[in-house]
């Protein structure tokens, strides 16, 4: 063999090593961690989120995935803990090596491991938490919510609030973290904005056993109204033991989105009749994307999507479309895909506002009524998010 012919063969053959590497990338799946509460008082709501991220991935990966690369879904338990979270989220950047990150649940938590995710150079999305401050004052480069915030669902619930009881006097109870004292500093705001008067509040451990403890101050206050933004099994508590000792006679009891779900609904009983919330979901939502969702949903699980099953499953379309905006997974590359992304969702389209990186979208006041939502109200999407108070980046 000639010099020439030696030299030229092996040109050759490092181009094939190449195009066979790259090939291999290619084919490689797009890891996506979640961590997410799957024991604990937040379980439902962990389940739903792994029901809605299962079954968009599923509809993605048999429609050929994304940029020809399957979706991985690696789930870890954050006990809705902060510092738990931080600790399997550095383990599913650091060893698993995911390309993104989502389904934390508690506030504190989505906090925390977005600080993680910025020294990761990766990045995450909520589709549950509502604290303002995540997309506010403590908002992050890094982090997204594709879910409605607490001041976009107070906007809604404040005005059919407004309309059932003009000048209400209202008492707030609410779990003793971010999320709960957040959500209630924001409906608070928001409804005596409206002209109505606050009476009193209380902020409950979370997974407390005993709610009985704080009625003596709620009867002393007489209010017309009850905010609370407990969720999960400790709702199942309080508005049963609410219902026994006949505190919900002649009140407007309303909360957070996450109070009461599909998930607790059930357990909760007659106990819920009545309660109202300003939520981005109902199954009502009459949309061919949304009947076409839940009808699938329904058929994978066995039970009704919530707005933490619909927000979960929207974002892996939001995923999918950044990614292929952006032709990469590369961080920087898909952080300025996703600044003024428009996706179709369950919910309808939802746009993610560049300069705090939170989702803009319709807002629904929902009721319950004999165990089922009942769609009472609804705000327009640029009504309800009001200004982007982001100063970070």
């Amino acid at each position: 063999m000639t010099k020439t012919a030696s030299v030229l063969t092996g040109l050759l053959a490092g181009t094939a090593l190449a195009v066979s590497v790259h090939a291999a990338s290619a084919a490689d799946p797009i890891k996506i961690g979640v961590v997410t509460p799957l024991s604990g008082t937040y379980t439902p709501i962990g389940q739903q989120v792994r029901w809605g991220l299962e079954l968009a991935t599923k509809e993605v990966n048999a429609a050929g995935g994304v940029m020809g690369r399957q979706i991985e879904l690696i789930f870890e338990d954050e006990e809705a803990n902060p510092s738990v979270a931080v600790q399997k989220a550095e383990k599913l950047f650091e060893v698993q090596k995911v390309d993104f990150l989502t389904g934390t649940v508690n506030s504190g938590s989505t906090l925390a491991v977005g600080q993680t995710a910025e020294r990761a150079k990766k990045l995450i999305a909520t589709t549950v938490s509502f604290a303002d401050s995540i997309t506010t004052d403590k908002c992050s480069p890094n982090v997204f919510r594709v879910n409605a915030r607490a001041g976009q669902q107070s906007t809604a619930l404040a005005a059919w609030v407004a309309k059932q009881k003009p000048k209400a006097k209202v008492f707030f109870l609410g779990p003793d973290y971010e999320m709960g004292r957040s959500t209630v500093a924001t409906f608070k705001k928001t409804i005596e904005g409206l002209g109505a008067t606050s009476v009193g509040e209380v902020f409950a451990p979370l997974d407390s056993k005993d709610y009985t403890q704080y009625f003596g101050q709620l009867r002393q206050a007489r209010p017309e109204v009850l905010y609370t933004s407990v969720a999960g099994n400790d709702t199942v508590r309080l508005l049963t033991q609410m219902q026994d000792f006949g505190l919900a006679k002649n009140l407007i009891v309303v909360g957070a989105s996450g109070t009461v779900t599909s998930q607790n609904i059930s357990a909760i009983g007659s106990a819920a009749n009545g309660f109202a919330t300003g939520s981005g979901y109902s199954t009502q939502i009459d949309t061919p994307e949304n009947k076409k969702f839940v009808e699938a949903f329904k058929a994978a699980n066995k039970a009704d999507p919530d707005l933490y099953g619909a927000d979960s499953y929207g974002l892996i379309y939001f995923f999918k479309a950044a990614v292929e905006k952006a032709q990469s997974t590369d961080t920087d590359k898909l952080r300025k895909a996703m600044e003024g992304l428009e996706w179709m969702t369950p919910q309808g389209k939802k746009t993610m506002r560049g300069g705090d990186h939170q989702a803009v979208q319709p807002m629904y006041v929902v009721q319950v009524n004999d165990g089922k939502f009942n769609i009472v109200g609804q705000v327009g999407g640029d009504e309800a998010i009001g200004p982007d108070e982001c100063t970070r980046f």
